[in-house]
C-alpha cells in the first residue's frame, strides 16, 4: 500500500506538470480518473492528489522566486488518509481493500492523548517504521488583560512589557551549531555519499538538541503568559537572511552563525503551544515592527548606539542607557496591545472554539483532504 500510494502521488505530479496544474481542484479533476487502475480505496487516491498538489505548489513558489528546480517526485513511501479509518479496541483500523482492514496496535501514551475530552483524531500518516496520528482539539479562548512582547535573538529570548522583562539564555545553541560545523568540516572521506550520510546524522542531532533548548524556553514563556493572562506578541523578521549574504562586508563565521539562527523554530513552538491551550498570539506586520529595538520606550526618540556599550543603547533626550533586547520586548508589547484592543471586538463576535495549529499554518484548501495541515501529530 505504501508503494502504491507513492506511485499515485508521482502519477498525479506528472499529470499536473503536463497540464500546468498546481491547484488542488484542477489537479483532482485531471488525475482522479487516471488513478482508477490502481487497486486502492478512493480515500487514498484523494489524499495522493492532495500530496501531489502540495509538491507542485512548492515548485511553483520556487520558480516564482527565481530558483532553479528539478522535476519533482515523491521518494518516501507513506500512506496518508483523513477518513475511512477508526480507533477501536486500543487499535487503529485502516482500510486496505474492499471489505478488508488492517489493525495497528496503539501505545499507552497515544491512547491517553486521544482519549482526552474535546480531542478528535483527524488523520493518520503511516510509513515503514512509524505511525503518526493527527489530532484536533477544541479549547475555549483565554481572555487576556494585557500583552507581552517576545524578542528573538541569536543568543537569547527576551520576553516582557512595561512591568517586567525576562531573558532566556540560548547561547548554548550557538555552541552546539559551531561544534557541529567543526566536526562536519573535519571529515576527510573520499566518498561524497558516505560523507553526506554522516553529516546528515550530525545535522539531525544538532536540530534535536537545539529544539529541546527552545522547547524549554518557549514552554516557560507560554505557562507564564497563561498565569498572568497575557497575549503573546511576535514580530515579523522574515527576510532577515538577506542581511547576512556573501558580499555584505561580513565575516564568514559571522554569516554562518546568523544563517544558522533558528528564529522560525521558536516562533512555531510559541504559536502551537499557545493555540493548544487557547492563548491568543498576535503577529505584527513588518510595518508595525519597524524600529522596535531602536525607539526609546519612554519618549519615542531614536536611540543611539556605541561600540563600548555592546548591546546597550542610550537616549539623548532621557539620558539613560537601556538594553536593546528589553527595549524591543517593551515596544512589541505596546504595539501588540494596540492591535489586541482593535481585534477584541472581532474576537468576541466570532466566539466559539478553534483548532490548535502545529507545523504548517496554511489554511485548509478542502476540508478532509488537507486536514493534517491544521492538526497536531502524536507518534505511536
Amino acid at each position: 500500500m505504501l508503494e502504491v500510494f507513492r506511485r499515485m502521488v508521482n502519477e498525479s505530479i506528472r499529470t499536473g506538470l503536463a497540464n500546468d496544474a498546481s491547484s488542488l481542484r484542477k489537479l483532482s479533476l485531471l488525475s482522479y480518473n487516471q488513478l482508477a487502475h490502481y487497486d486502492s480505496p478512493g480515500c487514498y487516491k484523494l489524499c495522493a492528489i492532495s500530496r501531489a498538489a502540495g509538491i507542485l505548489a512548492s515548485r511553483k513558489k520556487s520558480l516564482r522566486r527565481g530558483f532553479a528546480t528539478r522535476t519533482p517526485y515523491a521518494v518516501r513511501q507513506q500512506l496518508v488518509s483523513c477518513y475511512g479509518f477508526k480507533t477501536k479496541n486500543r487499535e487503529l483500523e485502516i482500510p486496505v481493500s474492499r471489505g478488508k482492514r488492517l489493525t495497528i496496535p496503539l501505545t499507552k501514551h497515544t491512547l491517553d492523548i486521544i482519549s482526552q475530552p474535546m480531542i478528535r483524531v483527524r488523520s493518520f500518516t503511516l510509513t515503514q517504521n512509524r505511525l503518526s496520528l493527527c489530532i484536533a482539539r477544541e479549547v475555549p479562548r483565554i481572555e487576556c488583560a494585557s500583552t507581552v512582547g517576545v524578542d528573538r535573538n541569536l543568543r537569547n529570548l527576551t520576553v516582557g512589557n512595561d512591568e517586567e522583562t525576562h531573558h532566556y539564555d540560548l547561547s548554548k545553541t550557538v555552541r552546539i551549531a559551531s561544534t557541529t560545523m567543526r566536526i562536519v568540516a573535519s571529515f576527510k572521506r573520499d566518498d561524497v555519499r558516505i560523507r553526506k550520510v554522516i553529516a546528515s546524522k550530525y545535522g539531525l542531532r544538532r536540530t534535536a538538541r537545539t529544539g529541546h533548548l527552545l522547547h524549554t524556553a518557549t514552554k516557560t514563556v507560554v505557562e507564564t503568559a497563561v498565569q498572568r493572562r497575557q497575549a503573546i506578541v511576535l514580530e515579523d523578521i522574515r527576510g532577515i537572511r538577506a542581511l547576512y549574504r556573501k558580499g555584505n562586508r561580513q565575516g564568514r563565521r559571522h554569516r554562518g552563525r546568523m544563517n544558522g539562527w533558528s528564529f522560525n523554530m521558536a516562533q512555531q513552538q510559541l504559536e502551537y503551544k499557545a493555540s493548544w491551550i487557547g492563548l491568543p498570539v498576535i503577529r505584527l506586520s513588518r510595518r508595525e515592527t519597524r524600529g522596535s529595538s531602536m525607539t526609546c520606550p519612554r519618549c519615542g526618540e531614536r536611540l543611539q548606539s556605541d561600540k563600548r556599550l555592546a548591546r546597550k543603547l542610550w537616549c539623548v533626550k532621557c539620558r539613560v542607557v537601556m538594553d536593546r533586547d528589553r527595549v524591543a520586548a517593551v515596544n512589541l508589547a505596546r504595539r501588540g496591545r494596540v492591535r489586541f484592543a482593535r481585534s477584541r471586538p472581532l474576537i468576541e463576535a466570532q466566539g466559539g472554539a478553534f483548532e490548535a495549529v502545529k507545523g504548517n499554518p496554511m489554511p485548509t484548501v478542502i476540508p478532509g483532504v488537507d486536514a493534517p495541515k491544521l492538526i497536531q501529530p502524536t507518534k505511536s
